[in-house]
């Protein structure tokens, strides 16, 4: 089975009733077929995003190879995607593995810079029928070692947000509207004007990374409002994380290993499924 790029899934989505797409992050195969089980329980596509840590971790080839070959015995659409990636000879690796998405963030850059990096990124993609998602704002907080303090936020704003998506005709853009990367103390608040403002000036499916922190209410009001991919990870990893702290706690060093995985990688479905439930 061929993997999907994001606007092919998101086709997808719609014709299976669902606003937005969950895009979840990958940090080991381990948690793989964890996926696919949360995606047939609720009928979905699957998209699933790797960093680029991630993916020198395991291999470009190894998750292209794995992802595809589960997507075509599971019979789940999918779309494998390179995350907040900044570095270009990176995202043409990953190109040529086969990911079928990728996301350039040149969210650091001046708006000028960002935008011809971007373009730079879509001629590359285009020609191998590869979405592309960019970054305009500032998020906060911390992701694959890659931190932004809460002093340094930068909400995008709707004129940029138009002539970025004017200049580069970029597949999808990430937006900062409130949310942050990683683990969230408190509950988050999405600027639901500022996005519906995006929203109707872009015309562009808007991505909501940081959803950590984000009410089941804000989260499918902002779908409702132009979100149409929302990044988890945190969430999960966390669960995950500490499924497995039990579990080898209590084990023998002469148990299965598989033992000590299996109650993380439940965790991990639960999780994608009850995040999918809001997507529609």
């Amino acid at each position: 089975m061929k993997l999907y790029n994001f606007n092919e899934l998101l086709s997808v989505a719609k014709a299976r009733d669902f606003k937005a797409i969950g895009s979840f992050n990958l940090h080991c195969l381990e948690m793989l077929p964890a996926f696919f089980r949360a995606a047939k329980a609720t009928h979905s596509p699957l998209m699933i995003q790797i960093s680029t840590g991630t993916a020198e971790y395991l291999g470009y080839r190894l998750l292209v190879d794995s992802v595809r070959s589960l997507a075509a015995s599971e019979d789940v659409p999918t779309c494998l995607h390179l995350d907040h990636c900044s570095d270009i000879a990176a995202i043409e690796t990953a190109i040529d593995a086969g990911f079928s998405s990728v996301m350039y963030d040149g969210s650091h850059l001046d708006m000028d810079e960002n935008i011809a990096n971007t373009r730079k990124v879509i001629d590359i993609a285009r020609q191998r029928n590869v979405s592309v998602e960019a970054e305009l704002g500032a998020i906060g907080g911390s992701e694959d070692g890659k931190a932004v303090a809460e002093e340094d936020i930068c909400f995008t704003t709707v004129e940029d947000a138009k002539r970025f998506v004017d200049e580069t005709g970029v597949d999808m853009l990430a937006v900062s509207v409130g949310t942050v990367h990683g683990l969230y103390t408190g509950k988050a608040h999405i600027q639901h004007q500022r996005l519906a403002e995006i929203t109707e000036a872009t015309h562009t499916p808007l991505v909501l990374h940081g959803g950590t922190g984000v009410s089941d209410e804000d989260m499918r009001r902002a779908v409702a409002g132009g979100i149409e991919k929302v990044n988890v990870g945190t969430e999960m990893n966390v669960q995950w994380v500490g499924r497995c702290k039990q579990t080898f706690e209590k084990g023998k060093v002469n148990d299965s290993v598989r033992k000590f995985l299996i109650p993380a990688n439940n965790a991990v479905t639960e999780v994608l499924t009850e995040k999918i439930g809001l997507f529609k």
